[in-house]
Protein backbone atom coordinates (compact mmCIF):
# COMPACT_ATOMS: atom_id res chain seq x y z
CA UNK A 1 0.00 0.00 0.00
CA UNK A 2 1.33 3.42 -0.97
CA UNK A 3 1.76 5.68 2.04
CA UNK A 4 0.10 9.08 1.75
CA UNK A 5 0.77 11.56 4.52
CA UNK A 6 -1.34 14.65 5.13
CA UNK A 7 -0.71 17.08 7.97
CA UNK A 8 -3.54 18.83 9.78
CA UNK A 9 -4.24 21.03 12.80
CA UNK A 10 -7.05 21.04 15.31
CA UNK A 11 -9.62 23.67 14.38
CA UNK A 12 -11.14 26.11 16.81
CA UNK A 13 -12.50 28.45 14.15
CA UNK A 14 -16.26 28.05 13.85
CA UNK A 15 -18.93 30.24 12.35
CA UNK A 16 -19.11 31.80 8.90
CA UNK A 17 -16.90 34.81 9.64
CA UNK A 18 -14.07 32.82 11.25
CA UNK A 19 -14.19 30.12 8.55
CA UNK A 20 -13.87 32.87 5.95
CA UNK A 21 -10.72 34.15 7.71
CA UNK A 22 -9.45 30.56 7.82
CA UNK A 23 -9.80 30.18 4.06
CA UNK A 24 -8.13 33.53 3.40
CA UNK A 25 -5.15 32.22 5.42
CA UNK A 26 -4.85 29.24 3.02
CA UNK A 27 -6.63 26.59 5.09
CA UNK A 28 -9.69 24.44 4.53
CA UNK A 29 -12.16 23.41 7.25
CA UNK A 30 -12.49 19.65 7.62
CA UNK A 31 -14.00 17.05 9.95
CA UNK A 32 -12.77 13.59 10.92
CA UNK A 33 -15.48 11.03 11.73
CA UNK A 34 -14.63 7.97 13.82
CA UNK A 35 -16.96 5.12 14.77
CA UNK A 36 -17.92 5.37 18.43
CA UNK A 37 -16.14 8.71 18.86
CA UNK A 38 -17.05 12.37 18.60
CA UNK A 39 -16.29 14.08 15.31
CA UNK A 40 -13.05 16.04 15.25
CA UNK A 41 -12.91 19.49 13.55
CA UNK A 42 -9.56 20.10 11.85
CA UNK A 43 -8.03 22.41 9.26
CA UNK A 44 -5.96 21.40 6.25
CA UNK A 45 -3.50 23.27 4.09
CA UNK A 46 -5.37 23.89 0.83
CA UNK A 47 -2.21 23.79 -1.28
CA UNK A 48 -1.02 20.53 0.36
CA UNK A 49 -4.38 18.84 -0.28
CA UNK A 50 -4.57 19.96 -3.91
CA UNK A 51 -0.99 18.74 -4.47
CA UNK A 52 -1.94 15.28 -3.15
CA UNK A 53 -5.08 15.23 -5.31
CA UNK A 54 -2.91 15.78 -8.39
CA UNK A 55 -0.45 13.06 -7.39
CA UNK A 56 -2.87 10.35 -6.20
CA UNK A 57 -6.41 9.12 -6.64
CA UNK A 58 -7.45 9.98 -3.10
CA UNK A 59 -11.01 8.63 -3.35
CA UNK A 60 -9.83 5.05 -2.71
CA UNK A 61 -6.54 5.71 -0.92
CA UNK A 62 -5.69 5.48 2.76
CA UNK A 63 -4.52 8.88 4.00
CA UNK A 64 -2.34 8.88 7.10
CA UNK A 65 -3.53 12.00 8.85
CA UNK A 66 -1.00 13.62 11.17
CA UNK A 67 -2.60 16.15 13.50
CA UNK A 68 0.14 18.40 14.85
CA UNK A 69 -1.40 19.50 18.13
CA UNK A 70 -3.25 16.26 18.87
CA UNK A 71 -2.33 14.96 22.34
CA UNK A 72 -2.33 11.35 21.13
CA UNK A 73 0.19 12.30 18.45
CA UNK A 74 -0.45 9.25 16.26
CA UNK A 75 -1.23 8.81 12.60
CA UNK A 76 -4.91 8.36 11.84
CA UNK A 77 -5.65 6.18 8.77
CA UNK A 78 -8.52 7.88 6.95
CA UNK A 79 -10.57 7.68 3.76
CA UNK A 80 -12.02 10.76 2.15
CA UNK A 81 -15.77 10.66 2.66
CA UNK A 82 -16.69 13.80 0.74
CA UNK A 83 -15.09 16.86 -0.82
CA UNK A 84 -17.47 19.80 -1.09
CA UNK A 85 -17.01 22.36 -3.86
CA UNK A 86 -18.33 25.88 -4.33
CA UNK A 87 -21.09 25.59 -6.99
CA UNK A 88 -20.02 28.83 -8.68
CA UNK A 89 -16.22 28.98 -8.46
CA UNK A 90 -15.69 25.19 -8.08
CA UNK A 91 -13.15 25.74 -5.30
CA UNK A 92 -12.88 23.22 -2.45
CA UNK A 93 -14.76 24.58 0.58
CA UNK A 94 -14.91 21.60 2.99
CA UNK A 95 -13.59 18.06 3.44
CA UNK A 96 -15.03 15.12 5.39
CA UNK A 97 -12.83 12.15 6.35
CA UNK A 98 -13.62 8.76 7.87
CA UNK A 99 -11.09 7.21 10.25
CA UNK A 100 -10.84 3.47 9.60
CA UNK A 101 -9.29 0.41 11.21
CA UNK A 102 -6.66 -1.28 9.07
CA UNK A 103 -7.72 -4.69 10.42
CA UNK A 104 -11.45 -4.44 9.67
CA UNK A 105 -13.02 -4.94 6.24
CA UNK A 106 -14.89 -2.03 4.70
CA UNK A 107 -17.27 -1.58 1.78
CA UNK A 108 -16.17 0.79 -0.96
CA UNK A 109 -16.87 1.55 -4.64
CA UNK A 110 -13.99 0.97 -7.04
CA UNK A 111 -13.94 2.41 -10.59
CA UNK A 112 -13.94 0.09 -13.63
CA UNK A 113 -11.52 0.71 -16.51
CA UNK A 114 -11.80 -0.94 -19.92
CA UNK A 115 -8.50 -2.03 -21.48
CA UNK A 116 -7.88 -2.82 -25.13
CA UNK A 117 -9.92 -2.30 -28.31
CA UNK A 118 -12.79 -4.71 -28.81
CA UNK A 119 -13.10 -6.74 -32.02
CA UNK A 120 -16.76 -5.74 -32.17
CA UNK A 121 -15.73 -2.10 -32.33
CA UNK A 122 -12.58 -2.33 -34.46
CA UNK A 123 -13.78 -4.77 -37.11
CA UNK A 124 -17.57 -4.85 -36.86
CA UNK A 125 -18.34 -1.17 -36.28
CA UNK A 126 -20.09 -1.63 -32.97
CA UNK A 127 -19.96 0.58 -29.88
CA UNK A 128 -18.60 -0.20 -26.42
CA UNK A 129 -21.18 0.66 -23.79
CA UNK A 130 -19.92 1.13 -20.25
CA UNK A 131 -22.92 0.07 -18.13
CA UNK A 132 -21.35 -0.23 -14.67
CA UNK A 133 -18.73 2.43 -13.96
CA UNK A 134 -18.09 1.34 -10.37
CA UNK A 135 -18.26 -1.96 -8.51
CA UNK A 136 -18.85 -2.15 -4.78
CA UNK A 137 -16.36 -4.41 -3.01
CA UNK A 138 -15.57 -5.51 0.52
CA UNK A 139 -11.94 -5.70 1.63
CA UNK A 140 -9.41 -4.50 4.16
CA UNK A 141 -8.42 -0.84 3.74
CA UNK A 142 -4.90 -2.01 2.87
CA UNK A 143 -6.28 -4.08 -0.06
CA UNK A 144 -8.39 -1.44 -1.78
CA UNK A 145 -7.63 -1.63 -5.54
CA UNK A 146 -7.15 1.71 -7.30
CA UNK A 147 -9.32 0.43 -10.15
CA UNK A 148 -10.64 -2.77 -11.70
CA UNK A 149 -9.18 -3.34 -15.16
CA UNK A 150 -11.29 -5.31 -17.63
CA UNK A 151 -9.83 -6.56 -20.94
CA UNK A 152 -12.41 -6.00 -23.70
CA UNK A 153 -10.23 -6.86 -26.74
CA UNK A 154 -11.94 -10.23 -27.37
CA UNK A 155 -15.51 -8.89 -27.26
CA UNK A 156 -17.54 -9.27 -30.46
CA UNK A 157 -20.84 -7.72 -31.47
CA UNK A 158 -23.46 -8.53 -28.85
CA UNK A 159 -20.93 -9.82 -26.30
CA UNK A 160 -21.00 -8.58 -22.71
CA UNK A 161 -18.88 -8.84 -19.58
CA UNK A 162 -20.71 -9.49 -16.33
CA UNK A 163 -19.56 -8.98 -12.75
CA UNK A 164 -19.18 -12.76 -12.43
CA UNK A 165 -16.68 -12.77 -15.36
CA UNK A 166 -14.20 -10.45 -13.63
CA UNK A 167 -11.27 -11.85 -11.65
CA UNK A 168 -10.82 -9.72 -8.53
CA UNK A 169 -7.60 -9.40 -6.53
CA UNK A 170 -7.10 -11.69 -3.54
CA UNK A 171 -9.00 -10.46 -0.50
CA UNK A 172 -11.40 -8.34 -2.57
CA UNK A 173 -15.02 -9.53 -2.62
CA UNK A 174 -17.51 -8.02 -5.13
CA UNK A 175 -20.92 -7.11 -3.68
CA UNK A 176 -22.84 -6.31 -6.88
CA UNK A 177 -25.23 -8.77 -8.52
CA UNK A 178 -23.03 -11.34 -10.33
CA UNK A 179 -25.40 -11.14 -13.33
CA UNK A 180 -25.04 -7.34 -13.65
CA UNK A 181 -23.62 -6.22 -17.01
CA UNK A 182 -20.42 -4.18 -16.75
CA UNK A 183 -19.52 -3.68 -20.44
CA UNK A 184 -21.44 -4.46 -23.63
CA UNK A 185 -20.80 -4.27 -27.40
CA UNK A 186 -23.85 -2.94 -29.22
CA UNK A 187 -24.67 -2.52 -32.92
CA UNK A 188 -24.45 1.02 -34.34
CA UNK A 189 -27.66 3.01 -34.47
CA UNK A 190 -29.32 2.95 -37.92
CA UNK A 191 -30.44 6.29 -39.30
CA UNK A 192 -34.03 6.33 -40.54
CA UNK A 193 -34.18 7.40 -44.19
CA UNK A 194 -37.30 9.46 -45.00
CA UNK A 195 -39.60 7.70 -47.50
CA UNK A 196 -39.95 9.72 -50.72
CA UNK A 197 -43.26 9.91 -52.50
CA UNK A 198 -43.50 7.69 -55.62
CA UNK A 199 -43.82 9.63 -58.89
CA UNK A 200 -47.39 9.69 -60.13
CA UNK A 201 -48.84 8.78 -56.79
CA UNK A 202 -51.46 11.23 -55.67
CA UNK A 203 -51.20 12.72 -52.28
CA UNK A 204 -54.04 11.82 -50.00
CA UNK A 205 -56.24 14.71 -49.11
CA UNK A 206 -57.01 15.12 -45.45
CA UNK A 207 -60.35 13.68 -44.46
CA UNK A 208 -63.15 16.23 -44.11
CA UNK A 209 -64.92 15.96 -40.83
CA UNK A 210 -68.63 15.97 -41.50
CA UNK A 211 -70.95 17.94 -39.33
CA UNK A 212 -72.78 15.87 -36.82
CA UNK A 213 -76.53 15.68 -37.13
CA UNK A 214 -78.38 16.95 -34.15
CA UNK A 215 -80.13 14.22 -32.26
CA UNK A 216 -83.70 15.27 -31.37
CA UNK A 217 -84.64 15.35 -27.75
CA UNK A 218 -86.80 12.52 -26.48
CA UNK A 219 -90.45 13.12 -27.33
CA UNK A 220 -89.68 15.92 -29.81
CA UNK A 221 -90.10 15.50 -33.55
CA UNK A 222 -87.07 16.23 -35.67
CA UNK A 223 -87.05 19.54 -37.51
CA UNK A 224 -87.73 19.36 -41.23
CA UNK A 225 -85.32 20.94 -43.70
CA UNK A 226 -86.07 24.57 -44.52
CA UNK A 227 -86.64 23.82 -48.24
CA UNK A 228 -89.53 21.45 -47.44
CA UNK A 229 -91.06 24.13 -45.18
CA UNK A 230 -91.15 26.54 -48.14
CA UNK A 231 -92.92 23.96 -50.34
CA UNK A 232 -95.66 23.55 -47.73
CA UNK A 233 -96.25 27.29 -47.74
Amino acid sequence: MEEILLEAQLREEKGRAKVKDLKEAGFLPAVVYSRGKDSLPIKLSKSALIKLMHQHRLENSIINLKIKDDKKAKLRPCLIKEVQYDPVHEDIIHVDLNEVSLTEAIKINVPVEAKGEAVGVKQEGGSLEHILWEIEVECLPTNIPKNIEVDVSALKMGDAIYVKDIVFPAGVKPLNDPAAIVLHITAPMKEEVPVEAVEGEEKREPEVIKEKKEVPEEGKAPEEPKEKEKEKK
